[in-house]
C-alpha cells in the first residue's frame, strides 16, 4: 500500500519537526538495507569499533541514561542529526557526558549538593529511550533539582581541579582528591547563598586559563590560579543575562561556543585577551542570541550535541573553523522548531 505524504502546514511546529526527524531516519534505514545492513550513510564517516566509553544524558527533570558512545555515528556538520532520547515534551535534555564505564558521574544539585553514581550502575539503552528516574538512585530533597551533571576527572592531562561556575558568576576551584571515589553522598561544593545555583563545570590542570561565557554570548578570561580556595566573583554580569559555560585552555587552545540556534565556532584564546584579574565585565566571544554551552575542544576531539527534541549529531571538530575574533559562528546542527540543549566533546 503506498501512502501519500498529507499536509503538515495546519500541525505545531515540533510535531512537524518530529515527523520530519522520523521520516529521515527511516529513509536512513530503508538505504542502509539496500546497500547492508553494516553499510554505513552516505553522509556519514565509518563508525568507530565498539568502545566502553559512554554517553550519559540527563534531562530537566531529572531521568538519566547512558549509550555506548560507538551507536552514536559520526555525521558532518550542519546534519540533522538523530533521535538520541526520548522524553515527554515538558522534560528536554539538559545534559550530556562522556564517561567509561568503570568511572563515575557526578550530579550537583541546586542546592550546592553533589552525589557521584557509578556509570556501570546506569541503566543501558539503546538511542532514543526512556532514562530512569535519579531519585530512586540519590536522596534528593523534595525542592531539589538536578544543576550540574559532570563525568569523573580524566586520566591524562587536566583534572587537578574542578572549576565551577554558578548563574551569577561566582567561580570555585576544588581539587580532584575531594571528588570522584572519594566525594562523600551530599556533600556542600559551594554555598549558593553567595552566587546562586551551579551553571557549568570542567577540568583545569592548575595551570590553565579559564574561559567563563554568559547566555548573551559576553565572556572573560582569566588565570585559574587567581581564583582563590574559598572562590570568587569571576565575571560581573548584567542582571538580565546568567552564565552557561566555564572552559579550560591554554593559550594556543581553544573553546567551542555553541548557540541555541545550532550554530557554532572554535574561539581560539590567542585572539581574546585575559583579564589580570578575575570579576571585571565581559566582552563579545560570539554573535548569539543565546549560548548553550561551551566546552574545551581540539582539532582530533569530536563534538556531540543534543536538542530539546532529543535529537543528536555527533562531527568532527576540524569541520569547525577556528576563529580569533567575533563571529556568528557555522551551522553545526540544522534545526527545525528546536533549539540546542546541551554540548559535551569526546576526546578521541
Amino acid at each position: 500500500m503506498k501512502m501519500q505524504r498529507p499536509d503538515l502546514s495546519g500541525i505545531p511546529p515540533e510535531v512537524a519537526a518530529y515527523i520530519e526527524g522520523l521520516e529521515q531516519e527511516l529513509g536512513r534505514l530503508r538505504e542502509t538495507g539496500k546497500r547492508g545492513a553494516a553499510a554505513e550513510p552516505a553522509d556519514n564517516d565509518p563508525s568507530e569499533p565498539p568502545t566502553t566509553i559512554n554517553i550519559v544524558t540527563v534531562t530537566q527533570n531529572g531521568l538519566i541514561k547512558r549509550t555506548p558512545r560507538h551507536l552514536y555515528a559520526r555525521q558532518r556538520r550542519g546534519g540533522m542529526g538523530v533521535f538520541g532520547l526520548e522524553g515527554a515534551d515538558d522534560d528536554p535534555p539538559g545534559w550530556l557526558a562522556a564517561a567509561d564505564e568503570t568511572a563515575g558521574v557526578t550530579i550537583v544539585t541546586d542546592q550546592g549538593r553533589a552525589f557521584r553514581l557509578a556509570v556501570s550502575d546506569l541503566p543501558e539503552v539503546a538511542l532514543h529511550s526512556r532514562g530512569a528516574p535519579l531519585r530512586d538512585r540519590m536522596p534528593l530533597r523534595a525542592d531539589e533539582a538536578v544543576a550540574l551533571v559532570f563525568a569523573d576527572a580524566p586520566a591524562e592531562g587536566r583534572g587537578a581541579y574542578l572549576a565551577v561556575v554558578t548563574r551569577r558568576g561566582q567561580v570555585r576551584r576544588i581539587g580532584s582528591q575531594y571528588l570522584g571515589k572519594n566525594l562523600q553522598p551530599g556533600t556542600v561544593l559551594l554555598n549558593v547563598s553567595e552566587g546562586g545555583p551551579p551553571a557549568a563545570a570542567c577540568w583545569t590542570s592548575g595551570t590553565d586559563d579559564l574561559f567563563v561565557v554568559t547566555r548573551a554570548g559576553q565572556a572573560i578570561r582569566f588565570a585559574e590560579r587567581l581564583v582563590p580556595v574559598r572562590g570568587c566573583l569571576g565575571m560581573r554580569i548584567d542582571p538580565a543575562d546568567v552564565a552557561v559555560g566555564i572552559a579550560a585552555a591554554k593559550e594556543a587552545g581553544g573553546v567551542f561556543l555553541l548557540g541555541a540556534d545550532g550554530k557554532g565556532t572554535i574561539r581560539l584564546l590567542s585572539g581574546f585577551a585575559a583579564n589580570k584579574s578575575p570579576g571585571a565585565g565581559g566582552k563579545i566571544a560570539m554573535k548569539a542570541e543565546q549560548i548553550a554551552g561551551a566546552a574545551t575542544v581540539r582539532e582530533q576531539d569530536d563534538i556531540l550535541i543534543i536538542s530539546r527534541l532529543g535529537k543528536v549529531i555527533r562531527f568532527s571538530a576540524a569541520e569547525v573553523p577556528p576563529k580569533e575574533g567575533v563571529v556568528q559562528g557555522v551551522i553545526c546542527m540544522n534545526l527545525r522548531a528546536d533549539e540546542c540543549a546541551a554540548v559535551t566533546v569526546l576526546r578521541l
